[in-house]
């Protein structure tokens, strides 16, 4: 057998199958312009919720300039090689430093990528003797780390999204297993801070609780916390008031600080362990200057523009707070990240309910001129679609107000079954 054959048997795969309907307009679409709220899509001048630039700083001038002239002064390459052979710099250093006292841990790792680094920092801290404990929700880049974790003959158990009571029958279960096996291994709680598609918190609070029961150490993803939630935008868990309990914090740059590039905060022990043995890191060229310089300039404004955060959240809470009013349902959300569930028509024919929610869509972008990401089963229960909108301090008053009227005109069209009768080759009109 060809290896190529399971292209043409899988129909171009999970997702791949759904290609010749959505390439460039639901996936890989092209939203061009400057970064921010109002941006063009196919053309069309569009209300754009659907950047993870939570903070706005994209496009703030300071960090345009910022920018500008490190790409300037030290090019794309520079420098050149991997960290630990030519690639390292008294600024990649400096970034780590202060990202250490930022995050109130010892020391900290600058990473090139999020989704890389997790699964790294995973296969780096889990031997196979050791036993893996996480939540059924975790990002998919916290899934493949386990998936080499099991590759190598790991052990992991998984718990129902934030049910502590079966997080603690897991890690019971991992104790036993542990000294049935007498490998000397170890236990590992993996977990987010803000879990990203739904926008609900990861029960940090809860889950350290559980450190005066079992000996465990917890590795927390907050990817989406750090830079939006707390008191000074250190994350999730400053939020739940448990950071000395976080025994690995990890961040990323790709969402509040608009850039590229990542960071593990530990003890210096632990971070210097992952230095010297993380093998997508030792084998890959070190992050740009541009990039490190870039960073450093917005890890201050995190640090001295609260206002920042504050708009952010004004944001977010009067569009949440009119989506509820108006009979929306939000999830479990007690983040910037909104999820808008709606209920399809009731149709028993699953492609004639993807129709269905493609059709809403389109309605959204070319009628109304608002982008946002859509999300079907298996993501969401089969019948609802989930429209995800990501509030940004760039944002306006009049861009929510804007949201809140065509939401309530759609849920209205979708009772209506507007979308369902509408014919099937609709999207062909667009393409």
């Amino acid at each position: 057998m060809d290896i190529f054959d399971k292209i043409d048997e899988t129909q171009g795969g999970s997702l791949g199958r759904y290609q010749h309907l959505a390439h460039g307009y639901f996936a890989f679409p092209k939203l061009e312009g400057e970064i921010g709220p109002h941006m063009r899509f196919r053309g069309k001048d569009v209300l754009n919720w659907s950047l993870n630039n939570y903070l706005g700083l994209a496009n703030l001038p300071e960090v345009r300039k910022a920018d500008a002239d490190a790409a300037k002064q030290w090019g794309l390459a520079y420098p050149m090689g991997a960290r630990m052979m030519s690639g390292h710099t008294s600024l990649h250093e400096k970034l780590e430093d202060e990202l250490a006292a930022f995050m109130q841990k010892e020391d900290a790792f600058l990473l090139n990528f999020g989704y890389q680094a997790m699964i790294s920092i995973i296969d780096t801290m889990c031997s196979r003797f050791d036993v893996i404990v996480y939540d059924s929700e975790c990002h998919a880049c916290i899934m493949d780390g386990i998936f080499m974790h099991k590759a190598k003959g790991g052990k992991s158990f998984v718990y129902p999204h934030n049910d502590i009571d079966n997080c603690r029958k897991k890690l019971q279960m991992a104790k036993a297993y542990i000294e049935r096996e007498q490998r000397g291994g170890g236990i590992m709680v993996v977990t987010e801070g803000v879990f990203g598609m739904a926008g609900d918190l990861g029960a940090l609070d809860k889950i350290a609780a559980l450190k005066d029961e079992i000996d465990f150490r917890l590795l927390v993803d907050d990817a989406h916390g750090f830079g939006t939630m707390g008191a000074t935008g250190r994350g999730t868990a400053e939020y739940l008031g448990v950071m000395d309990k976080i025994d690995l914090a990890f961040g990323t740059f790709a969402k509040s600080m608009a850039g590229i590039g990542a960071f593990i905060a530990s003890s210096e022990k632990v971070v210097n362990y992952l230095r010297y043995n993380m093998r997508s890191q030792i084998f890959a060229k070190s992050l740009p200057m541009a990039m490190v310089e870039g960073a450093l300039v917005r890890l201050d404004l995190i640090r001295t523009r609260p206002e920042l955060r504050e708009n952010l959240w004004n944001i977010a809470r009067t569009l949440q707070d009119g989506l509820r009013k108006n009979g929306f349902d939000l999830g479990t959300t007690q983040s910037p990240v909104t999820p808008v569930y709606f209920k399809c028509s009731e149709i028993d024919d699953e492609e004639a309910s993807i129709n269905e929610a493609l059709n809403m869509v389109i309605d959204l972008r070319e009628n109304y001129g608002i982008f946002c990401s859509i999300v079907k089963y298996p993501v969401v229960p089969r019948g609802t679609v989930m429209l995800r909108i990501i509030p940004t301090a760039a944002h306006t008053m009049q861009d929510v107000e804007y949201t809140l009227d065509v939401f309530c005109q759609l849920k209205q069209k979708l009772a209506d079954g507007v979308y369902a009768k509408q014919s099937p080759n609709v999207f062909a009109n667009v393409k």
